[in-house]
């Protein structure tokens, strides 16, 4: 078990559940831009946002972004120290790093001791794209192998002056390489572990890759907090991070959707209707199971365990409850119907 650190109130490792992450894109100077981006991906359920600092307006807005949310803010450092340094001095709950690249060992060693005196967890990044050239030649890739060595090194600059409070992600765009950096890692260290799979895509490509490499990993009891990289609305992020929870189990948070891919016994307009139902899920937080089933032979049998569903018959449908039918509706009222019901559960 990974031990526990603090990212604002948010526990991460240990026995703390698995967290959601998101990052903003917005311009972090635009404050209030940023504090609105921030509030919506935390109503979506968002539990940790980082923002990035590419100049000091950026840091120094972290404290008036801080005014304005409810959520934990992590503070996306490259190549200066000093951004890192004014982050925390106005407000960030994190910083994020990359101990390589943020300038002299004497740059590492003032984030280290600021970091600690204020008591703020730092996380070392390490992805496939940012290897040190050094390590790429020892491996000739960034391999699995690579990408450990390299967070390794990184540990041991911030060991070196005493910082403990420790974060590790072990990002890359190639799945198998991801889930292998993570199992060796896991089996080395005890720092919490951010997962993640980099560039990962656009929404279609990036919810399968990410699906697949964090859901193999959290599967193996590995991982304490993880973002869904998507070159997309960041909202999306948590919607895709939230179901990989619901689908392991992970979250008691949310509703579930069943529903049946259709065959040639399907009477009804099922594919819309089973779309409109998962829109509509998105906003609900009740833990319960929805099924949306296209004939009996799929409705109350097979998705007998669902809390509350819907079968299709021809141009109406049955509204069950764990297995027992309800009432017939016809097929125009069944998403109202539908949700009438879950609303008064």
């Amino acid at each position: 078990m990974s031990k526990r650190i603090y990212i604002g109130s948010v526990a991460v490792g240990g026995d703390a559940k698995v967290s959601v992450q998101s990052m903003t894109n917005t311009k972090t100077a635009d404050y209030i831009a940023t504090a609105e981006q921030i509030n919506a991906l935390a109503g979506a359920g968002c539990d940790i946002v980082r923002c990035a600092v590419p100049d000091m307006e950026s840091a120094v807005a972290f404290a008036e972004i801080k005014k304005r949310v409810s959520i934990p803010v992590v503070a996306d450092i490259h190549f200066d120290y000093r951004l890192a340094l004014a982050a925390m001095e106005h407000g960030a709950d994190k910083v994020r790093i990359n101990p390589g690249n943020i300038g002299s060992e004497e740059g590492v060693r003032a984030v280290a001791e600021e970091a600690k005196r204020r008591g703020i967890p730092i996380r070392i990044g390490v992805n496939s794209g940012s290897v040190e050239k050094s390590i790429l030649a020892k491996y000739g890739s960034p391999t699995p192998e690579a990408l450990v060595e390299s967070a390794e090194e990184h540990i041991g600059l911030l060991l070196k002056y005493g910082f403990e409070d420790i974060v590790i992600s072990l990002k890359a765009s190639d799945v198998p390489t991801t889930i292998s950096a993570y199992r060796q890692m896991s089996q080395k260290y005890d720092y919490p572990l951010h997962l993640g799979v980099t560039e990962a895509g656009t929404y279609l490509g990036g919810t399968v890759k990410s699906a697949v490499g964090i859901g193999a990993l959290l599967c193996d009891g590995i991982g304490d907090t993880f973002r869904v990289s998507l070159t997309d609305d960041p909202i999306k992020e948590i919607y895709v991070a939230r179901e990989i929870l619901k689908s392991l189990d992970l979250t008691d948070k949310g509703a579930r959707l069943v529903s049946c891919p259709t065959c040639g016994r399907t009477k009804i307009d099922l594919i819309p209707l089973a779309k409109r139902v998962e829109e509509y899920l998105l906003t609900v937080d009740k833990p319960i199971t929805v099924a949306v089933m296209g004939c009996a032979v799929n409705g109350p049998g097979e998705a007998r365990e669902a809390d509350i569903g819907i079968a299709g018959g021809n141009g109406e449908g049955l509204i069950f409850k764990k297995g027992e039918i309800v009432r017939k509706v016809d097929e125009k009222d069944l998403f109202e119907q539908l949700i009438r019901e879950i609303e008064n559960m």
